[in-house]
Formats: C-alpha cells, sequence, structure tokens
C-alpha cells in the first residue's frame, strides 16, 4: 500500500480536512439529525455489542470521534469510558448525554493520541476513518495505545454496497466518492471490507470479524428496500463496514518517505 506524502502538501491537507470536519461537526447538530435513523441505530448497535462482547480485563475503554452522541453504555463495560473528539461542545454534549459517568478528552484524531503505550482495553472508533487523510497512521495509533490483546472496533461506510457494485458497471461513481454530496464529500479514504483488512494488518492488527448493519436496495420511488439477513449472510454488500480486530505484536515500521 503506498504511503500518502509527506511534507508541507500533506500538512496543507490534513489541516483543510480538519477544518471541514470541525466546521460541519462542531456542535452535533449533524450527528443528532441522522443518529436515531434506523440504519445508523443498527450499525452503532453492532458496534457496541462487539466492543461490550470482546473487550477483556477491567482495564478502560475509549470512544475515539464521538461526536456528540457516544454509541458505548459505561455500565456495559468492564472499566471506565473515556470520550474523545475534538470539537468542545459536541463532546459536553457527549458526556452530559452519559450522566456523567465518562471522562471526556479534547484531542485531535490526526495526530499523536495523548496517552501512553497500552493505556486501553479496547478502542472503538465509529465514522472516522473515512474522514483521515493518513488512516494508516491512525490505527497505528491506536494499536500504540491498545494493550497487548487490546481490541479495536471501528465502523465506515462501505465503499462497494450492492447498489453500488451494479451503479458502477453503468459508469455511475460510488456515493462514498460523490465531491457534491452535502456531507459525503467529507469522507476523502473510503474503504471497501477487503481493503480495512488488507489496512488494519498493515497496522498490526488481526481482523476478527466484518459485520454490517444491512443490505439496501433504493426502488425507483425513493424508497429503500433493507435486509439485515442479507447483511449477516455478505456483509460486504453492505451499507456499513463494522470490524473488530486484535492488537498483536509491533506494527511494521513506516517506510522510508522521499
Amino acid at each position: 500500500m503506498p504511503e500518502p506524502p509527506t511534507g508541507t502538501s500533506a500538512q496543507r491537507a490534513q489541516a483543510h480536512g480538519r477544518h471541514a470536519n470541525h466546521h460541519s461537526y462542531h456542535d452535533g447538530a449533524q450527528v443528532d439529525g441522522y443518529v436515531d435513523d434506523p440504519y445508523h441505530r443498527v450499525r452503532r448497535a453492532v458496534a457496541a455489542r462487539l466492543v461490550a462482547e470482546g473487550v477483556t480485563g477491567g482495564g478502560p475503554v475509549l470512544e475515539l470521534g464521538c461526536g456528540s452522541r457516544g454509541m458505548l453504555d459505561p455500565a456495559a463495560l468492564p472499566g471506565p469510558l473515556l470520550l474523545a473528539d475534538m470539537a468542545e461542545a459536541a463532546l459536553g454534549t457527549a458526556r452530559r448525554a452519559a450522566g456523567g459517568r465518562v471522562l471526556p478528552v479534547c484531542l485531535d484524531a490526526t495526530r499523536e493520541l495523548p496517552f501512553r503505550a497500552g493505556s486501553f482495553a479496547g478502542l472503538l472508533a465509529g465514522e472516522l476513518i473515512e474522514h483521515v487523510y493518513d488512516p494508516l497512521a491512525l490505527l497505528r495509533e491506536c494499536h500504540r495505545v491498545l494493550a497487548p490483546d487490546g481490541l479495536l472496533v471501528l465502523t465506515t461506510p462501505n465503499l462497494a454496497p450492492v447498489q453500488d457494485r451494479l451503479a458502477f458497471l453503468a459508469g455511475r461513481a460510488p456515493r462514498q466518492v460523490d465531491p457534491l454530496h452535502p456531507y459525503l464529500w467529507l469522507h476523502i479514504r473510503p474503504f471497501t471490507a477487503s481493503l480495512l483488512r488488507r489496512t488494519l494488518r498493515r497496522a498490526g492488527f488481526a481482523p476478527l470479524a466484518i459485520r454490517s448493519n444491512e443490505v439496501g436496495w433504493r426502488l425507483p420511488g425513493g424508497r429503500w428496500v433493507t435486509s439485515r439477513w442479507l447483511a449477516r449472510a455478505a456483509p460486504g454488500l453492505g451499507g456499513s463496514l463494522i470490524c473488530a480486530a486484535r492488537r498483536r505484536g509491533a506494527p511494521p515500521p513506516p517506510r522510508n518517505r522521499a
């Protein structure tokens, strides 16, 4: 997998991405507008279940990029929960929604995470990896702050759901790379299931499972027909990818960059 360029151009691109995402998500209003939709309720529930069932020991869990509506229930975890986001207003809303039972941390996920190595038993990153310029660097930081055998769960929109696969054959671009979409234009690093597994392995993780929320098909009149059964049988065709992976060993060192 080629490494992204470094230097001034990469820094400018990353700074532009931070500014654009902060502008859209700073107060949580956009997140509040969609998380109660059945599509996202299922995605969030599957991710939360993978964390609750997969975290071992009583160490703390970090939810990275929590926005204004964290996905995890502190009562369902064996250890303390930290919520992290770069938007202070959204982070405050998430803390209040959790009843003050969490520790909020304001941070920028595109930079080095402000935690010591091996700090967490589990880490959840929901709808975050597609927003960052260098997802491999983010995953390596997740690997660093997880304890040995720590659990990473992440969710990201699928670049290749069933309808977009057929649309691509007809010459139409997948939704996830549409620069004119009202919010998908912020998704700069879309993933398929196979690419997500490859990237996780490159960062030192062992993928455990890929899940999805639903396989959907938009009818000519605009109505969606969805199937949870198909999502369980063929998650690579679903709308959202929900992946669990274990931290294994040390990640390969970054390649030398010109």
